[in-house]
């Protein structure tokens, strides 16, 4: 994995297992429902990141007969199952504790001092997390919107813990506002009103997660600059009359398979069409920055054949 995703992974979880820890003595004070489900939120997001640590892990493994392509798509694997717990674990959860206490006659929320200390000291941390995904992310998303990354990035780990640390900004800006409130006007559902909004906030990320992740698991091609610099590299070589067909697709973050149907110049012979092939494969490998799997074919345009019908 990049070191700059590294680098955010860590600083997410470590910032995110002492919040978890503080919330935890918070509910314990304070009885509030915001405040457990919070605790459980970050409890998730901690677990997450463990979880994306271990994906990173395991798609360095070499390749074997039973996997020719290697184990780069662990990485998308568990950063999807990183969006079911989110999901599941911190979205549901909040739901139902909110829900579960806004059904009570009363719950007291009591040392809203504790709650509010804590919650201000998370927003601390998670600020420094979020910091770190965003300076790391920049380097990366060039001049593409924060949206457009997190929709086309084929690198999972970053808009994950960019999605996760916004939300526990937000979740924990609301839980603040439902104890405050609550404590001012003595009505606790309050508390319980922010308590479901967190869940719904963190169902809501979770959801997004799951179709980018779902998406780069069936298999997502370069992007399109990249497709954009292949094709140069392949029809700038010497002895190549035109490419024919070209399908690109991720089986990692950092691995690109690409397969290609090239028109070469007439008249060569075997040496020089193999010297043609191995130039062409030098450029592409020159010209992309990750590691490509290249696999082409020579080939005679026939306008009736499937694969030219479209690129």
């Amino acid at each position: 994995m990049a070191s700059g995703s590294t680098k955010a992974i860590l600083a997410a979880f470590f910032a995110n297992l002492g919040i978890a820890i503080a919330k935890f003595v918070g509910y314990a004070f304070t009885s509030s429902s915001s405040m457990l489900a919070e605790a459980i939120h970050s409890v998730a997001d901690t677990s997450n990141q463990a979880l994306l640590l271990l994906g990173s892990r395991r798609a360095t493994r070499d390749a074997t007969p039973e996997h020719p392509f290697g184990f780069g798509r662990e990485r998308y694997f568990w950063s999807f199952i990183v969006a079911l717990v989110l999901f599941t674990l911190g979205g549901l959860f909040a739901i139902y504790e909110g829900v579960h206490k806004l059904g009570e006659a009363s719950h007291e929320v009591s040392n809203v001092e504790w709650a509010i200390g804590i919650l201000v000291f998370g927003i601390l941390l998670e600020g420094y997390s979020f910091h770190t995904a965003v300076k790391e992310s920049r380097a990366i998303k060039g001049q593409a919107s924060w949206w457009e990354f997190i929709r086309h990035s084929r690198t999972p780990e970053l808009p994950v813990v960019l999605l996760e640390d916004l939300g526990a900004l937000v979740g924990l800006a609301l839980a603040l506002l439902g104890i405050s409130t609550a404590a001012i006007t003595g009505d606790s559902r309050w508390d319980a009103y922010g308590t479901i909004s967190i869940g719904v906030l963190l169902v809501v990320i979770a959801t997004v997660l799951v179709f980018e992740m779902k998406s780069l698991l069936i298999g997502e091609s370069a992007l399109r600059s990249m497709r954009k610099t292949i094709v140069r590299a392949i029809e700038e070589t010497p002895n190549v009359n035109r490419l024919l067909h070209m399908r690109t697709q991720h089986i990692g973050p950092d691995e690109l398979l690409v397969a290609a149907k090239v028109q070469l110049r007439p008249g060569l012979d075997t040496a020089k069409v193999a010297a043609a092939i191995n130039h062409i494969e030098r450029r592409i490998r020159e010209a992309v920055p990750i590691h490509c799997m290249i696999y082409l074919e020579p080939d005679v345009f026939d306008p009736d054949h499937p694969d030219f019908a479209g690129g």
